[in-house]
């Protein structure tokens, strides 16, 4: 199911979700629209963390932002280290909590991570496909799969 997007043309929203819906099919089943056009200019974890300035991400070489003192490694325990320096904790669902915003961390079978999602006031969830477009999807199974794997973690903060 697409819902109404508020970006491109015709031509080219089916020609993004295309691309879209071959590599996280389950989206077609659970719903998304696209919010977005591509950029380079950030990533699902600047998405996640509302900061569309950079790009996060902790590789070796050093050459993407990763909050110092932070372990620059791909590890869950790392990402969530990041983003409790914001506030978030570990939580048990993925429900809608009043006063609360939340964050769903994605991870391949070895726990490495691929993803982060951001919890909407709707219940949905928005994420930044890679360097592509930004979606605002209904369920988060919507991008488990080959690319994402599974949900790893889901993580809240309160509001202020």
């Amino acid at each position: 199911m697409v819902e109404n997007e508020p970006i491109g043309n015709s031509a080219w929203r089916a020609e993004v979700r295309g691309w879209i819906e071959a590599d996280y099919p389950n989206l077609l089943e659970s719903g998304y629209r696209l919010t977005s056009s591509d950029t380079i200019d950030y990533n699902c974890i600047a998405w996640a963390l509302e900061d569309t300035s950079k790009w996060w991400w902790p590789d070796e070489m050093g050459q993407q932002y990763w909050p110092p003192p932070m372990k620059r490694e791909e590890s869950l325990e790392a990402f969530i280290q990041v983003f409790a320096s914001f506030g978030y904790e570990v939580c048990e669902t993925a429900s809608v909590e009043v006063g609360f915003q939340k964050v769903a961390l994605y991870a391949d079978s070895n726990r490495t991570p691929t993803h982060a999602a951001r919890q909407l006031d709707s219940g949905k969830w928005t994420s930044k496909l890679g360097s592509g477009e930004d979606i605002e999807h209904h369920e988060l199974d919507g991008l488990v799969g080959e690319k994402y794997g599974q949900v790893a973690a889901i993580l809240k903060k309160i509001i202020p």
